[in-house]
């Protein structure tokens, strides 16, 4: 039985006020250059959001701040690769990417490899549908998505094309304007984190069997059908 803390990188926008992390950082770009900068407080309240969640369902948790959107929600491969890093660095067990880029690029790839090489669960966002995203496309990457037939501790077991997991969709004060994949991606990381405090010698494939067996439903959401 796991006696420290969880430790969870979050790579996002940055805490909130009144929020607190064990470590933060920001990976700026500036000059056509990426910069390790003293992280400032969330802009668009992404992160705080984020964040909010996995507090709320895993308090004891140590939250490691990694920000890489600053006044607008856009980032590059770079800086989210560098944050990983970093993350590694740092001993995190966890690490919540509540995003999603367009385009493989080797720099993200490799971060996310040297992570799972390092036994790090990696929870990346995943739209339900469309086109893949990254690093959620990536092999061992939990692709998580929202689900709303999830209440606030419950999951989904989904195995599409586009997700393995979903869960809540809603930020802790249930506004719906600003749910989706994003924060079910922040559930299923304080998930992973209650599997780590009991798992005596936790890895990927355990993890996923774990999850599968969490599931309160199975399959994908269908509109009047009942996937328990």
């Amino acid at each position: 039985m796991r006696t420290e803390p969880v430790r969870i990188g979050v790579v996002d926008s940055g805490l909130g006020a009144g929020q607190q992390a064990a470590a933060s950082a920001a990976f700026v770009l500036a000059d056509q250059q990426l910069w390790l900068a003293e992280a400032e407080p969330d802009q668009v309240g992404h992160g705080a959001r984020t964040i909010e969640v996995i507090q709320a369902l895993v308090p004891d948790a140590e939250i490691l701040s990694a920000q890489v959107f600053q006044q607008r929600l856009t980032t590059t491969a770079a800086q989210v690769a560098a944050a990983i890093d970093w993350l590694v660095e740092q001993k995190a067990d966890i690490i919540n990417l509540s995003l999603g880029l367009r385009q493989d690029r080797s720099s993200l790839r490799e971060a996310c490899e040297g992570a799972l090489r390092a036994g790090i669960f990696l929870c990346a966002s995943s739209p339900a549908r469309g086109e893949p995203v990254f690093p959620a496309h990536y092999p061992g990457v939990f692709r998580m998505t929202g689900d709303a037939r999830c209440a606030r501790r419950e999951i989904s077991h989904l195995e599409t094309d586009f997700a393995d997991f979903g869960a809540c969709v809603l930020p802790l004060d249930g506004t719906r304007g600003l749910s989706g994949a994003s924060l079910g991606c922040a559930h299923l990381s304080a998930h992973l984190a209650h599997y780590l405090v009991q798992a005596e010698q936790p890895g990927l494939h355990d993890a996923r069997c774990w999850l599968v067996a969490q599931s309160r439903y199975r399959g994908p959401e269908q509109r009047g059908v009942s996937n328990e």
